[in-house]
């Protein structure tokens, strides 16, 4: 089953926000028919916990701005290796470097269809 393009646009402004903060190993992941209470994750990491901030921010800034979308919930803000917005139609996840590898979410949902966010290959 494929994603919305509601979902599918929120999902690449959340890419393109996270890329501006840097964050690295952005995925987007179809997870629908896997899990069946959300659409879609994104999952990207970044090297420390202020960054890790200033990525959830700027998220947070851009998919208000261009949707009026806010999380229904936060988790892990006051962690600061894994945070988790969730907007109920989509999922995304900030990961410290370190802990991405321990969780190994791209190992969970290997056999899910990857999502196109037309970010640049550098993202």
């Amino acid at each position: 089953m494929a994603i919305t393009e509601l979902v599918l646009t929120e999902l690449r402004t959340a890419a393109a926000a996270a890329a501006d903060k840097l964050a690295t190993n952005i995925v987007g992941l179809d997870v629908g028919e896997r899990l069946g209470i959300t659409d879609a994750f994104l999952v990207c990491s970044a090297p420390s916990e202020r960054q890790i901030g200033a990525i959830v921010d700027e998220v947070e800034r851009q998919l208000k701005e261009a949707h009026g979308s806010s999380p229904l919930r936060r988790e892990g803000r006051g962690t600061g290796t894994w945070v988790l917005l969730d907007y109920g139609h989509m999922v995304i996840h900030v990961q410290h470097e370190e802990e991405r590898a321990v969780y190994g979410l791209d190992r969970l949902y290997a056999d899910v269809d990857k999502v196109d966010l037309q970010l640049p290959e550098t993202a």
